[in-house]
């Protein structure tokens, strides 16, 4: 048995070589990885001894060679191939062990010109691969050093031999890499300016490639999509954002749904928005309640009384350690999602009383901080929706508004106290869908209007969910996601007692809308930023 190993990431490569010579296994190679492996004490023989060509090129042309790809392409059961092959001298390659060039590491570089792109685009590297993954039922084919321990165990189980299962799931594995690997170079060079290329300057990149390639990994199937006639799975981003939903680790209960992991992506992400405890609670995709607080008891405590009967059955995000007081807390109601970056050993042990419910541990170890947000990296770069036979791409709106972006446009100016409310109420109204009104004070939801045809029905449900909790909107703050076409919406939000108002502006009628503040002796500022979320 012939194993021709050739990688640039030699990480595990020199303990792998070893164990296949140790098993009897011939083993071949190319530059650098000859080398290390010679270094080593392994018996190896050079590619170029097998081609009789020499490497050239700096090394670009060293195994596009008939007695390379002849050796890998081989149908070992049929007579007139292996014929073929004692024809012209040329061995069985029974074992490929070749991971590519690193183009998607060299092109995430700062400084990245096209010219180190270019290089390191692998030509022998993906042709091997598919020579051997197309001749999966001969050859064995590994990509990525994780593969090198469940193999060396079959191999030693199977005297030397592998399952075709295995052959299988490592050729379609294979495929799957070049695929990820050529998407990749297609996003990148379909995105460049070439006017801007040069050898010694990174080029002008746009946004947005000319072609786009999608790249996701399947985690899992799902029972069912939205509804039980709809079939479902659920991906993540081939490289996924630290601090993200589909980093999850579940620590208890049933299955995730597709409306589980819709709704816990809502309430991860706006939770993730708030430096200090904060607890969200999402129902349909839409925020019921929303806090911070001194401790997660607290934030959880006062973000439920702002929808106790919505939050019934919801989905609950907190951007703290679970503790067991707010563990006993929590686990009063029916929950179907419950997320933390931590739960203490107590706080598990109330849940496991309460076997269905999901726990999801997600890490934040490695998220960047920025001095601003603690939560504010880790985010999606791009949301994506289909639409009939197409796409919309759209960079995610992660913008984050700072004291410096609002401008007071009425009389009165907001207090300290008031502006902190106004602030948060912005970060609510970034996560309900719109129409979206949002009244806030002292760091909690008090109500919460979504998804209206009219901004003014959303005014009128957020008032209504108000009065069914028995929370007083008396000196309240009120977020809209976009401007108030007219001063009928401003009227209501006033009537139900709010005394400062936060609002994009941008409408031909602003002035209208300003003038009513005045009048009834609120204040008002402009973001300038809509946060529309369809």
């Amino acid at each position: 048995m012939n194993a021709l190993i050739s990688v640039s990431d030699k990480t595990g490569v020199t303990e792998f070589a070893t164990a296949l010579s140790a098993l009897g296994i011939k083993l071949l190679s190319t530059g650098g990885t000859a080398k290390l492996l010679a270094d080593a004490g392994l018996p190896v023989t050079e590619v170029a001894e097998v081609t009789r060509f020499p490497e050239m090129l700096d090394g670009r042309v060293k195994t596009l060679h008939p007695a390379v790809h002849g050796g890998l392409l081989a149908r070992r059961d049929v007579p007139e191939h292996m014929k073929a092959l004692e024809e012209h001298g040329i061995g069985t390659i029974d074992l490929l062990v070749v991971n590519l060039y690193p183009f998607e590491a060299t092109v995430a570089k700062d400084g990245c010109t096209l010219a180190d792109a270019i290089e390191n685009i692998d030509i022998g590297g993906p042709a091997m691969v598919r020579s051997a993954a197309k001749n999966w039922r001969h050859v064995a084919v590994l990509t990525d050093a994780g593969q090198y321990e469940g193999v060396l165990a079959e191999l030693r189980a199977g005297e030397g031999r592998l399952s075709d299962a295995t052959r299988f799931a490592l050729a379609a594995a294979a495929f799957n890499r070049i695929s990820d690997y050529d998407a990749a170079i297609s996003d990148y060079l379909s995105s460049i300016d070439f006017s801007s290329a040069s050898d010694s300057q990174p080029p002008t990149r746009g946004i947005f490639p000319a072609h786009s390639n999608g790249r996701f990994v399947k985690l899992q199937d799902l029972r069912y999509g939205e509804n039980p006639h709809q079939h479902a799975a659920f991906y993540r981003d081939m490289y996924p954002a630290p601090g993200s939903l589909v980093t999850a680790e579940q620590l208890q209960g049933k299955e995730l749904s597709y409306n589980n992991i819709a709704d816990a992506d809502a309430a991860w992400e706006c939770v993730k928005q708030f430096t200090a405890p904060a607890c969200v609670i999402v129902k349909h995709a839409n925020p019921c309640g929303v806090a911070v607080g001194a401790d997660a008891l607290q934030a959880y405590s006062k973000a439920f009384q702002t929808d106790p009967t919505s939050a019934f059955g919801g989905i609950i995000a907190f951007n703290v350690a679970v503790d067991e007081q707010a563990a006993q807390q929590v686990s009063k109601q029916f929950v179907e999602v419950l997320m933390a970056p931590e739960f203490t050993p107590e706080a598990l042990a109330v849940f496991k009383a309460k076997a269905n419910v999901r726990v999801l541990r997600i890490s934040l170890e490695g998220v960047q901080r920025d001095g601003k947000s603690a939560w504010a990296r880790g985010l999606n770069a791009m949301d994506v929706k289909r639409v009939g036979s197409g796409l919309l791409m759209q960079t995610s709106d992660n913008h984050e508004l700072a004291l410096s972006d609002l401008k007071v446009v009425t009389q009165l100016k907001p207090t300290p106290e008031q502006m902190e409310d106004l602030l948060f109420a912005w970060k609510v109204a970034k996560f309900v869908k719109s129409n979206a009104i949002v009244f806030c004070k002292d760091g909690m939801t008090m109500g919460v209007g979504a998804g209206q045809m009219s901004r003014l029905d959303s005014a009128r449900i957020a008032s209504i969910k108000a009065q069914h909790a028995s929370l007083s909107l008396q000196g309240s703050a009120v977020a809209s996601d976009a401007f108030f076409p007219f001063r009928d919406g401003l009227d209501v939000v006033i009537d139900q007692g709010a005394t400062c108002v936060i609002q994009p502006g941008g409408s031909m009628r602003d002035q209208e809308v300003i003038d009513a503040a005045n009048e009834r002796g609120v204040a008002m500022v402009f973001s300038g930023v809509r946060h529309f979320r369809h």
